[in-house]
């Protein structure tokens, strides 16, 4: 179980945290992921080496190591380098973690230079955490968006995996055939009939089997927050994900677009799915 917070620089600092402006402070990042019992605590460079050296041996730091930021107009979408891995090892981090955009124009590049950037921290002793997006405005086809179809998803898992990717976070599939759909790519038509259905836990399974069966980690994302239907989607998203075969959430502004209090209780009440022996893979 992940606190994410770089929503700060993805979005703005403005919109993340108008919800709840005591996490303007970094301070209160850390504290919410150490008050939620969190395995870890993802940020940006900035949130986390202003409290470095008083956090980081309280709690496993993960540094994110680039960005998407949209103060540029018009808006563009490219993950550019905001550090570099030393720097991360130099505050105490543990893990480092990037997102690259499978099916940009840049993904290439973007591929080169986290391939580069993971070797390095896997010679420091590292961990490395690879948000595995997509982004391609013809993803989206007759009214239908494919941005997280199974299938798409899965593959961007598996390159995300070759990279050496020691953890994949990918978002819950909500529909499958985007490469059918879109007419690119090479299919099998066992890839929608017996290696996944319609089922939410099915299609989730295919993501895991593309990061080596299993072997390389999958963690779903929460997601944005909704408001009162945030606890309930953290649950039913956390369980999918665990009878799936997957190994964990990622949860942020469903946790600190709210009172610290209920933060913690909804990143406590993901944990207890994890740890409840009767939800077992289905």
């Amino acid at each position: 179980m992940f606190l994410p917070v770089d929503q700060d620089i993805e979005h703005t600092a403005g919109a993340s945290f108008a919800p709840n402006p005591i996490y303007f402070d970094p301070e209160n990042i850390v504290k919410l992921a150490i008050e939620g019992g969190c395995n870890a605590v993802a940020s940006t460079f900035g949130i986390l080496g202003a409290v470095a050296r008083k956090y980081a041996h309280k709690i496993p730091f993960v540094v994110k190591l680039n960005h998407n930021e949209l103060l540029t107009y018009p808006n563009s979408y490219d993950q550019v380098m905001f550090g570099t891995v030393k720097e991360a090892w130099n505050m105490g981090a543990v893990a480092v973690g990037a997102t690259i955009y499978f099916g940009s124009e840049q993904s290439r590049r973007q591929i080169i230079e986290i391939s580069q950037a993971f070797e390095y921290a896997h010679e420091l002793g590292m961990a490395t955490i690879l948000w595995c997006y997509l982004r391609n405005n013809d993803f989206k086809k007759d009214g239908t968006d494919y941005h997280a179809a199974a299938d798409l998803t899965g593959q961007a898992n598996h390159i995300g995996v070759t990279i050496k990717a020691d953890i994949v976070k990918q978002k819950l599939p909500s529909n499958n055939g985007g490469f059918t759909a879109i007419h690119f790519g090479k299919t099998d038509e066992r890839m929608y009939s017996e290696l996944a259905t319609s089922h939410p836990i099915d299609l989730c399974r295919y993501q895991v089997a593309n990061g080596y069966m299993g072997r390389v980690g999958l963690i779903n994302s929460g997601g944005e927050s909704h408001g009162e239907s945030d606890l309930r989607d953290a649950v039913v998203t956390a369980v999918i994900n665990k009878r799936a075969g997957g190994m964990g959430l990622i949860s942020g502004r469903k946790a600190f677009q709210k009172p610290m209090e209920e933060g913690v209780q909804l990143l406590n009440t993901i944990q207890d799915v994890y740890l409840d022996s009767s939800i077992t893979i289905a």
